[in-house]
């Protein structure tokens, strides 16, 4: 069994074939069953949890799990707050393949989501990339959307401005040939737009959906609670909504569930999954004045997906 760390991800993975990957995962028939987050604690203010994600299909298995203690670096110092391992088993041996950093493969599956989503959602001629996010994933998901669309101009907009200048510099360092800049205010940058991704923590809707222009597309991946949201209703209810999966999105995402708690929005009203767009069973964007909104809260069968790329690579080197 091979022992794949997070180094080894990153030296491996570009966005262009795992993109390609992700797209022939959700093209085959699979099994992705409702992943289980356990609470290992009682108590509102220690939101320490433990999470199982499997996936499989007629070539693999894979399950990754991970642990999320938010006050661990403050509580162990040298220890970060979020561990993840993906185990790859083969399918019809049950051997088992590898073991994944699950952290590494996890952002480069995030990002490489959202880009096959903009390679259907947003339109072809998308040049301007608003991304709102300074954390770990802000880097991965702006190179992503710029593989799949011809993005020459990236605003990254944040409330840290050492953040900001890191995430610029690091982009730029990967993308000679894009415009890398700070935002200037959010009420400006929105309706510059073509494609506003969101990868932030905020509990609140970023900037009000008004903001937003005909023909803009959006992608929120940063919440994962019922309660919290990083968009608010008035865009949802102007939006063609999409989903990464309805499984796990219906039962976490506040994007969506607010606005059904206000009596604003219906679930049904999702146009597709991203796997239905892949086998050209929904239809993705249709004209250039439509507002398309993605809405992602991570999937084990990307998770299968990278792992798998990841261990095929390695064996043919």
């Amino acid at each position: 069994m091979k022992i794949i760390d997070g180094n080894q991800v990153q030296q491996k993975l570009t966005f262009p074939p795992l993109v390609e990957a992700l797209r022939q995962q959700l093209c085959r028939p699979f099994t992705m069953p409702q992943r289980q987050v356990y609470a290992l604690s009682d108590t509102a203010d220690n939101q320490h949890a433990f999470a199982l994600l499997p996936a499989w299909d007629e070539e693999s298995i894979a399950v990754k799990a991970f642990t999320y203690l938010p006050d661990n670096p403050v509580k162990n110092p040298g220890c970060e707050s979020l561990y993840s391992q993906i185990l790859l088993f083969d399918r019809k041996t049950g051997v088992p393949q590898a073991l994944i950093d699950g952290t590494s493969v996890t952002y480069w599956r995030t990002a490489a989501t959202s880009a096959l989503a903009a390679s259907f959602l947003a339109r072809k001629d998308s040049s301007r990339l608003l991304m709102c996010a300074t954390g770990n994933l802000a880097v991965y998901m702006a190179l992503a959307h710029a593989s799949v669309r011809p993005i020459r101009e990236i605003r990254i907009w944040g409330r840290n401005t050492q953040k900001i200048d890191s995430t610029i510099a690091t982009i730029r360092a990967q993308r000679t040939d894009i415009e890398v800049t700070a935002a200037n205010a959010l009420q400006l940058d929105v309706p510059w737009a073509d494609i506003i991704s969101c990868a932030t923590g905020s509990p609140t809707p970023l900037f009000p959906g008004e903001w937003v222009t005909p023909g803009t597309h959006t992608d929120f991946v940063g919440n994962h609670h019922k309660d919290c949201r990083e968009c608010d209703s008035h865009l949802i209810t102007n939006s063609q909504v999409y989903v990464d999966a309805r499984l796990n999105v219906f039962s976490e995402a506040g994007e969506l569930l607010i606005p059904v708690s206000e009596g604003r929005f219906s679930l049904d009203e999702v146009r597709a999954e991203l796997s239905e767009l892949c086998q050209g069973t929904a239809l993705g964007r249709v004209n250039d004045k439509d507002i398309t909104m993605f809405k992602s809260v991570g999937s084990a069968l990307a998770d299968l997906a990278g792992a798998r790329l990841l261990f095929k690579m390695l064996q043919e080197q």
